[in-house]
């Protein structure tokens, strides 16, 4: 079987943030976008961090950590764009696990939930805290065209709210998977 391929987007402009967020410090001085990215690695074995053209900062330091990245060269239009730029580096995978750059406290624990989902079966899976859905969000490969296809700022919510019956919950014990960091306030109430 093919594998699940981890796909973390981080090619945001960060204009709610102030400042380029991919790179700002968590406590441990660990720039955010870094550290979701190992946090993904850590259940996919190939994990794929799509950036914007320029990159060069965010570059060196994924290439550092060993991380393969692809440019979206229309990341300025939109997280679609950016999701199947990373799907289109890599066509053959058995499913994708998306993850967002601004969300670094997500727990191994809900990446192994949601690519055991894939892995058994499941068409498109995501956690859940407490009833809320959550981040990372999976899709199996039967969405490959779809994902292809993607365009503007929605990423894959159109193919989630086109068969929300095919969406299996995973529910964690993980309030990261809600913990998205849109301004620096939310960095130190997060940690």
């Amino acid at each position: 079987m093919s594998q699940i391929v981890g796909i973390l987007l981080a090619a945001g402009s960060s204009r709610r943030f102030g400042a380029d967020k991919r790179l700002h410090p968590l406590p441990d001085g660990t720039p955010m976008a870094i550290a979701s990215a190992r946090h993904l690695a850590a259940a996919c074995s190939r994990t794929i961090v799509v950036i914007r053209p320029g990159d060069t900062t965010l570059a060196s330091l994924l290439a550092a950590e060993g991380l393969e990245t692809v440019i979206c060269a229309a990341a300025e239009q939109g997280m679609g764009h950016s999701l199947s730029s990373g799907v289109a580096a890599s066509p053959k995978a058995a499913g994708w696990l998306v993850a967002l750059a601004d969300m670094p406290y997500i727990q191994p624990v809900s990446y192994h939930a949601v690519v055991g989902a894939l892995q058994g079966g499941a068409r498109m899976a995501r956690p859940a805290f407490h009833g809320k859905m959550g981040h990372p969000v999976g899709f199996s490969a039967a969405h490959l065209d779809a994902l292809l296809a993607l365009t503007g700022d929605q990423g894959g919510k159109s193919i989630l709210e086109a068969d929300p019956q095919a969406l299996l919950l995973c529910p964690v014990d993980d309030p990261g998977v809600l913990k998205d960091v849109d301004a620096p306030p939310q960095i130190d109430a997060a940690d």
